[in-house]
This record gives C-alpha cells, structure tokens and sequence, in this order.
C-alpha cells in the first residue's frame, strides 16, 4: 500500500498525505486534485484493490411528490434490502433531499467512498441532477429512470412499450378517444410513458386532441384536486383514459365519480404500478403490473457483478411488465340495450 501511494505521488506530485486524504474520501481536497489522484489510482490498479465491503442505497427527491410513502417504494426498498442480506452485503439507506442547503456536500461524500457500492433510486432525476454522478468512485446502477448518453448502469421498467400495449388495448375494446392523465412533473418514467402513449395513437394514425391531456400533481390528493378543477370547466371528455400512474388514476376516478360520471360506462381508465389499492378501489383499476420488488433484485445482482468483476462494461435492463383487466374498462364492441 505504501509503495503504491509512493508511485501515485512520483507520477502525480502530489504529497503522500495528500493522496490518502483524497483516497479516503477526506474533506479538504481540491476536487480537481482528487479526480487527478484518483484516475492515476486507477491506472496502477490501486483503486480496485479496495474492498466494497457494503451497499448505499441512495434515495434521491427533487420534491417528493413521486417518490413518496407509497406501496410502490416499500416494495422496491423490501425487494433491495433482501438481495444485498443474500448477497452478504450490509445495506445502508440515504435519502437526499434535493431542497436541503448541504445535499450536494452529502453526495459528494458518499460518491467519493469506493469502500462501498451505489444503488441509486433515480426517479425524480434530471439529466443535470445526475452529472455528479458521474464522478462516482465506486461501483453504481442506477434505479427506475434512464438517461441517454450517459454511461450508467440501469434497471427499470418497460415503460413505453407497456403504454403502447395498453392503447392497443384500449383500441382493441372499441375506443378511439384516448386521453392522457399525465403527471405535471415529468419524471423520465412518465416522459417514456408519454412516447409511447403518442406512438400508439399515431400508429393507429389518430391524431392527438391536446384537449385530452390532464396535467395532475402525482398525489392522490392532487391529482383529485386538479381533476375536479379541471372537470369544473365542463370539458368534453373521451372515451377512455391512460394514465401516468395508479396514484393519479385514482386521484382522477375519484373526482370524476363527485362529478357524477360512471366508471366505466361513461369514461374508461387505465394505471401504471398495480398498486395495492388498485384492486380494492371501485371499480377495480385496469393497470400495468411493475415489479418492484425484482427491480431491486435485478439492481443488486448487477451491482454484485460489477464490484466482482470491476466491470467497466454498461447495460441497460428494462423489466417487462403485465397487463392486469380488471373493472375500470368498458367494451365499446359489445352491444348494450
């Protein structure tokens, strides 16, 4: 180890103290002078010696209005914390707040310490949110969002294809109307949900009505709110809805019902997530089944390789979904007296 910080300082200039307090993630160097050491590090095969000996599960909220208390997330942190315990690995659970004066101090300290891997839960990311990730240390996959030309490793779901399956679902029962209840803050999992929403409508060659789209906070409560804001203007409503999630197509069901529409005689709706209480709501919600808990599996099994095998090689897994009919879809094909 010694002759090894020695090298690092002959090649890099830097003093041996310096080197360790940069290696061992100490505040008080240089960002600048820490990428230097460190990509030296690397090249002499120092970096990989170091034993990952835990897993950070890293929880990040822009502003917590998707990654909520929610059956969704209990899941997906039920489904990593059982992979790392088989794995052998300890689990330790940070959660960042994106509107607290010192997050970035936070990541900063966790990304520079290679004694441990990263799982990161990237839903409510932005592109610029996630280039200081690309600084991180050690090994890293990214959670529930993708973005492109980054070089990350990513599991999350199948976003735009389920959607586009679930408007020729919609198509095959008759209708032709499709609206979209769609989150108003686009998180990349409602952005791939609303590609595929508007590929499905135009390879059916129907055009879209902007009169359709509903922008809805993506909470119960807000989204019943916007909903009956929205339904107060006496707006002409299609036949049938998909929406970003089960949250807000129930938040949206629930006010269309104060408003005295029947579901589904009167309007269609379709989810994302099967989330407990889609199957208790009523009608049962018709949705896309996510596999929450294997997406933490799936995550942590790539995170294991990659500290295994010091892989420097990225994917990109998407989950496959299930389509669930319940209650929430009326055929328009068969005949009624």
């Amino acid at each position: 180890m010694k002759n090894n910080i020695k090298r690092i300082s002959e090649l890099t200039g830097f003093s041996p103290a310096t080197i360790s307090n940069a290696l061992n993630n100490k505040r008080g160097v240089n960002k600048d002078t820490a990428e230097r050491i460190l990509k030296v590090a690397q090249e002499i095969g120092y970096v990989s010696s170091v034993k990952v000996n835990s897993i950070k599960f890293v929880i990040y909220k822009r502003d917590g209005l998707v990654v909520a208390d929610t059956p969704f997330f209990a899941a997906l942190i039920e489904g990593v914390d059982q992979a790392c315990r088989d794995a052998g690995y300890d689990t330790v659970i940070y959660t960042i707040n994106q509107g607290e004066q010192e997050h970035r101090l936070r990541i900063q300290d966790i990304i520079r310490d290679n004694s441990a891997g990263i799982l990161l839960l990237a839903t409510e990311l932005t592109r610029e949110d996630m280039k200081i990730f690309e600084h991180t240390r050690c090994p890293l996959v990214v959670m529930d969002a993708w973005f492109e030309n980054m070089a990350f490793d990513t599991v999350l779901a199948n976003n735009e294809d389920s959607v586009k399956d679930a408007v020729n679902f919609l198509f095959d029962k008759g209708h032709r109307e499709i609206g979209y209840l769609s989150g108003n803050v686009r998180t990349r999992n409602f952005i791939d949900r609303g590609a595929g929403y508007r590929k499905a409508m135009a390879e059916k060659k129907v055009p879209l009505n902007p009169d359709y789209r509903v922008r809805l906070t993506p909470t119960m409560d807000g989204a019943y709110k916007d909903m009956c804001q929205y339904l107060g203007a006496g707006p002409k409503l299609p036949s049938a809805y998909i929406a970003d999630n089960d949250i807000i197509a129930l938040g949206a069901m629930k006010a269309l019902k104060q408003f005295g529409y029947k579901i589904p005689k009167d309007v269609s709706i379709i989810g994302f997530d099967d989330l407990p209480f889609s199957e208790i709501s009523s009608p049962g919600l018709t949705t896309i089944k996510f596999f929450q808990k294997e997406m933490g599996r799936i995550a942590v099994q790539r995170l294991v390789e990659k500290i295994k095998t010091n892989g420097v090689i990225n994917s990109k897994i998407q989950i496959s979904t299930q389509f669930i009919e319940r209650e929430s879809v009326k055929d328009c094909n068969k005949y009624e007296i």
